[in-house]
């Protein structure tokens, strides 16, 4: 039997550089202030700042900052929705000189019925 997670973010092992934590830090401040103002309309799940939260975890803060922007420029009116989880493993082609990759990186949405 496995515990319940303990926070609505990724719970899961990352390296603690200054760039994640100040990126992750920057999302739960929002999380803890301005979400329950301007949030609580996300049409993903994860939301888009627990996205946000994971990508950075994961990834460090360049990449998971694109992917994040990319992920809220689908939440839109017109945009995608369901369940868009962050990807495992990020592909070669992704490098920090081309962020307009990033764009199809993360957006493998599965409608949710």
């Amino acid at each position: 039997m496995s515990a319940a997670p303990t926070g609505r973010n990724w719970a899961g092992p990352w390296p603690k550089t200054p760039g994640r934590l100040l990126g992750t830090g920057l999302i739960r401040l929002y999380q803890l202030t301005l979400s329950g103002f301007i949030g609580n309309s996300c049409r993903h799940l994860p939301t888009c700042s627990e996205y946000g939260y994971e990508a950075i975890a994961r990834h460090g803060l360049w990449k998971g900052g694109w992917l994040t922007l990319f992920r809220v420029s689908r939440c839109g009116p017109g945009g995608s929705h369901g369940i868009d989880n962050v990807p495992q493993t990020l592909d070669g082609r992704l490098t920090w000189w081309a962020p307009w990759r990033f764009v199809s990186a993360g957006h493998r949405c599965t409608a949710g019925k």
